[in-house]
């Protein structure tokens, strides 16, 4: 079902020249971070066709691509197809203060890998209180709880559903990054970090001296 237009803000994309072009003629820009390696198993052209559909119908929404060139012929082939979407955007790697200045800019930190361990980029995201929208696999889903701290998805299709209505309430916005600020600080800070590996340490060296 599709969402209602939702009411546009007055904030815009700010373009520098280290970030591709993007239309800055519509009052509001909303872009869509995923950050990963170019490699198959981040699966970054999984979104590329519906959200260039989504593109076509809604043109102030972006899906910008960021992140090292680690499979270089795969890397050829994300250039080729992310070259023909609409909507769509690649960009380099870039150093970690730069990024986190993006991120703190998007609407959303995507995550669409065919397999995560413990995403950095999904934990960093909750941290500077950016929503989170995940593929639906074991490894995000044990970061991110649908609805609470972030939005799950299965498939394309759900993707865009989910990010329209993330963009047409506000209120959900706001609850996703709360609740995301807090599972970072209760489950992953570094001082919970810490803890772990100290306990961890300890308990190696009680044993060794058995």
């Amino acid at each position: 079902m599709k969402m209602p237009k939702r009411k546009r803000k007055t904030e815009s994309w700010d373009a520098s020249s280290r970030r591709p072009e993007i239309d800055q003629s519509a009052d509001c820009v909303h872009v869509f971070l995923l950050v990963c390696g170019l490699r198959r198993v981040k699966d970054p052209l999984f979104l590329v066709d519906a959200f260039s559909e989504w593109h076509r119908d809604e043109g102030d929404v972006y899906l910008m691509i960021v992140g090292p060139e680690v499979d270089p012929v795969f890397t050829q082939e994300v250039k080729a197809i992310v070259g023909r979407a609409p909507g769509v955007r690649l960009m380099p790697e870039l150093p970690q203060d730069d990024l986190h200045a993006v991120v703190k800019k998007c609407r959303a930190v995507v995550n669409s890998s065919v397999s995560e361990g413990m995403s950095a980029a999904i934990l960093e995201a909750m941290d500077l209180e950016v929503p989170v929208l995940a593929r639906n696999i074991p490894g995000n889903a044990a970061l991110v709880k649908h609805g609470v701290t972030g939005l799950l998805f299965s498939d394309p299709e759900e993707f865009v559903q989910l990010a329209q209505r993330l963009l047409s309430d506000p209120a959900l916005e706001k609850e996703l990054v709360a609740n995301g600020k807090e599972y970072v600080r209760l489950c992953h800070s570094c001082q919970v970090e810490r803890d772990v590996y100290q306990h961890l340490i300890g308990k190696l060296e009680r044993n060794s001296e058995e």
